[in-house]
């Protein structure tokens, strides 16, 4: 079992269009800043020590997006290991989130840039939010959440 540090829990929302359509979050700070593809992110964050890995997921979504995660019926959709060893736990409902993509507010984060100067840069965990095309969503998340889509479309059928 993955250590906290190694553990994240968030949720995937989807609605049905004409297409399948998730909401998902394209990772902030100067990394991300021109970058598309594998620069979005399913509202996520670490597992704190004890705490459920649900309640983790309802709270870092509020945290990212500015809202609380919808209330709905959620289904665990399993956890997802990337390259790096991490793990995502990933939980999934439809839900229609009224929410205006461009004024919401993100959890604020500080790291050290460049890496190694001594300056610190605060910036949001998420610069912007948007519901798109599961097949959009394909190239835009980072290649270890990936399989979370395949994951909602295999429960869907």
């Amino acid at each position: 079992m993955p250590t906290s540090a190694d553990h994240s829990a968030g949720i995937l929302l989807y609605r049905r269009r004409e297409t399948l359509e998730v909401f998902i979050g394209h990772m902030g700070g100067p990394i991300w800043a021109r970058r598309d593809a594998a620069a979005w992110s399913i509202p996520k964050g670490l597992i704190e020590p004890g705490e459920d890995e649900f309640e983790t997921a309802r709270r870092e979504f509020a945290e990212e997006i500015g809202q609380p995660a919808p209330r709905a019926e959620y289904v665990r959709l399993g956890d997802f290991r990337y390259v790096s060893g991490k793990v995502v736990t990933v939980f999934a409902a439809e839900g229609d989130l009224h929410f205006d993509e461009h004024a919401f507010a993100s959890n604020p984060v500080t790291v050290e840039w460049p890496r190694g100067s001594g300056r610190e840069i605060t910036f949001p965990e998420i610069d912007r939010a948007e519901w798109c095309s599961a097949e959009v969503a394909r190239t835009r998340l980072v290649k270890g959440q990936v399989p979370a889509l395949g994951a909602l479309e295999a429960t869907l059928r």
